[in-house]
């Protein structure tokens, strides 16, 4: 998120406090994103998004940013992933920072056109879920990796459909279904389906008009149960918090600011991640301890956490490859929304 130097600062957006009932076991994470790019997920320019997590106190990352930014000739108020990756000792930087890192981060990596296929089976073939694209949700998988991997070999149609997809589920601002919007979706729809392999047929012959249109006529009357179609952000925090709250372990999230990260929104996904279904209600009535104890938002120049998983997340997003051999591979989500 852009700041202007020295401007004043407008009060903190969205969050969720915790409240005064969290015991047990807390661990406490800083957080941040790179990758945000709107409601346009297909913008080549950046094809993944990235979310990282750390358990560094404040006093540990506060020292490990001061070490990093002593190296460095960039004398701004925070020091971001680029400008670490082109300092004059990159390469033993980003080394000593991994070092330091090493079993105290993690990161989870969304590859939006991906992101884009578990929307369309999370939406229009299964009951539209707040944990979606969680290891929650991991039933799902399987359609939407072969809708995913049916564009190979058909990567003009597939992103045709795609496309489709995003104009369809971006309702604001309309009061009604768009008939045209509607046509074009099932238009692109039918032509992906064409040359396919069986089980991808399967998965579009399955996105039927009655189920569409009933989906997207919820979402035009602002029906909340059904999470953002469009907010990979919202996912990636969901699985971080089941990450760090392996061991029956509370999270509590100090998280960048975000306009995404509404009380209301982490309201409905800390009910979804306590049921350990995700199926969104009306309800307040709680089916267990949340592993989402709360949200607090701050600006990332306060809190040098933040800044470590902007760091992290930055340096994630522009690795050219998280393979096997990437030094960036054991902190990387084993449940991160990426084709195996």
């Amino acid at each position: 998120m852009g700041r202007v130097a020295g401007a004043s600062r407008p009060p903190l957006q969205g969050g969720l406090p915790p409240s005064g009932d969290v015991a047990g076991a807390v661990v406490e994470i800083g957080c941040d994103e790179s990758g945000f790019s709107g409601s346009n997920l297909l913008d080549p320019a950046t094809p993944v998004f990235t979310h990282a997590s750390t358990d560094l106190s404040l006093t540990e990352a506060t020292e490990l940013v001061e070490a990093l930014r002593s190296d460095s000739r960039w004398s701004l108020d925070e020091l971001k992933s680029g400008q670490l990756l082109r300092g004059r000792h990159a390469d033993e930087a980003l080394v000593w920072l991994l070092s330091r890192l090493e079993g105290r981060a993690h990161v989870e990596v969304v590859d939006k056109e991906y992101f884009l296929a578990t929307r369309v089976v999370d939406l229009f073939i299964s009951e539209p879920s707040w944990a979606a694209g969680t290891r929650l949700t991991a039933d799902q998988r399987p359609a939407a990796i072969a809708l995913h991997r049916c564009g190979r070999s058909r990567a003009p149609e597939r992103l045709a459909f795609l496309s489709a997809f995003v104009d369809l589920v971006r309702t604001k601002r309309r009061h009604h279904v768009d008939r045209r919007v509607l046509e074009t979706f099932f238009h692109a729809r039918d032509a992906l389906a064409l040359g396919v392999d069986p089980e991808a047929r399967d998965v579009l012959a399955a996105l039927t008009r009655t189920r569409v249109r009933g989906v997207v006529t919820r979402l035009v009357h602002d029906d909340r149960t059904i999470p953002p179609p469009l907010e990979p952000l919202l996912t990636a925090l969901a699985e971080t918090v089941l990450t760090w709250s392996e061991g029956r372990r509370q999270v509590l999230v100090v998280h960048d600011e975000q306009s995404a990260l509404t009380a209301d929104r982490l309201r409905r996904l800390q009910q979804a991640l306590s049921d350990g279904t995700g199926h969104g209600t009306d309800g307040e009535a709680d089916h267990g301890v949340s592993p989402l104890a709360g949200l607090v938002t701050v600006d990332s120049r306060d809190d040098a956490r933040v800044q470590v998983a902007d760091l992290l997340a930055g340096v994630a997003r522009r690795w050219p490859d998280l393979g096997d051999a990437s030094p960036l591979r054991p902190f990387l989500s084993p449940t991160s929304l990426r084709v195996p």
